[in-house]
């Protein structure tokens, strides 16, 4: 068992990367945590189009938040895409956007649940992110709150995880033997 964490910005290979990790699985468990399409965002409904349309078709999708228990209950490998939706969504659910300590503290509860989860967990789980925190720094409280509550995600499951890769331009940087940044 194995926990892998694929960090990368927009359209760097991050999803197409981790797939392939798994692909020659017989049984893979993949999960989508982020909002379901309802119509209202045609371009986010062809985004979600275009990952299902990759997948193989013996792999299953779970369309839900609650990453730990999917986690505890799997018995093939787990593919979470992609933990800044994950983010996005709890933050939604709460409506906590302009309330950074009521999202910050719902936060680090549901990643310690996460991070009890994958140390516990007893079939590989790949886990991709997005890399946010090289852009400008956003010009809204809660761009920032994203950027800031992403990273110190992000820091948290490469933590957790025997391996970290990143994806730029579509080639693969293998950090698992980088340093760790100390507290």
């Amino acid at each position: 068992m194995s926990v892998t964490l694929v960090l990368g910005g927009a359209r760097s290979g991050k999803s197409r990367y981790a797939e392939s990790l798994l692909r020659s699985h017989p049984q893979v468990t993949y999960v989508a945590p982020g909002p379901v399409p309802d119509g209202s965002d045609p371009e986010w409904a062809q985004r979600i189009l275009l990952h299902q349309g990759r997948r193989p078709e013996h792999w299953t999708t779970i369309e839900s938040t609650e990453l730990a228990a999917v986690i505890r209950q799997a018995d093939h490998p787990v593919l979470i895409d992609c933990l800044s939706t994950w983010l996005t969504r709890l933050v939604d659910d709460i409506d906590a956007w302009q309330d950074g300590e009521k999202a910050g503290s719902h936060l680090v509860e549901e990643t310690a649940r996460l991070l009890e989860a994958l140390a516990s967990a007893t079939v590989d789980v790949v886990l991709v992110s997005n890399e946010v925190g090289w852009s400008v720094v956003p010009a809204t409280a809660s761009g920032r709150l994203f950027r800031d509550e992403l990273g110190r995600l992000n820091a948290a499951v490469s933590g957790a995880s025997d391996h970290v890769a990143l994806t730029v331009a579509g080639r693969v940087l293998d950090l698992s033997d980088a340093p760790v940044v100390g507290d």
